[in-house]
């Protein structure tokens, strides 16, 4: 199954937090506060790094497993790259690096709820 790309809103209400109370807690200014929540549980919009920090703050979890959609997403891009990397930089490589890019192309494969240890 597909991950979301994000699960902003069942965090929210798991909380019974509205989305004007969750924006005037991650610090949203002005009086559109609910509609700014309410773009970046509707995939509108990605929300900064801030705001996705502070996401993290309010709901205590973390923000891969908040945006575990896009986390999937940038899991899977890194893993293609490294695999091009390693293809690259096959000869004349330092061990450790060569190992660090190995993994890194191994990790699309590996479940990101198992992955956490790493």
């Amino acid at each position: 199954m597909k991950s979301l790309p994000n699960y902003l809103q069942a965090q929210r209400k798991r909380l019974a937090l509205s989305q004007e109370e969750v924006g005037f807690l991650i610090g949203l200014i002005g009086l559109n506060k609910g509609t700014r929540v309410c773009r970046d549980e509707t995939f509108a919009r990605e929300p900064s790094l801030l705001d996705a920090l502070a996401y993290e703050v309010v709901y205590g979890r973390p923000v891969r497993e908040l945006f575990a959609g896009l986390h999937q997403q940038a899991q899977q891009r890194v893993a293609e790259r490294a695999k091009v990397l390693s293809f690259r930089k096959a000869r004349n490589s330092d061990p450790r690096r060569k190992q660090t890019i190995i993994q890194l192309a191994e990790s699309a494969s590996v479940n990101p709820k198992h992955h956490d240890s790493q």
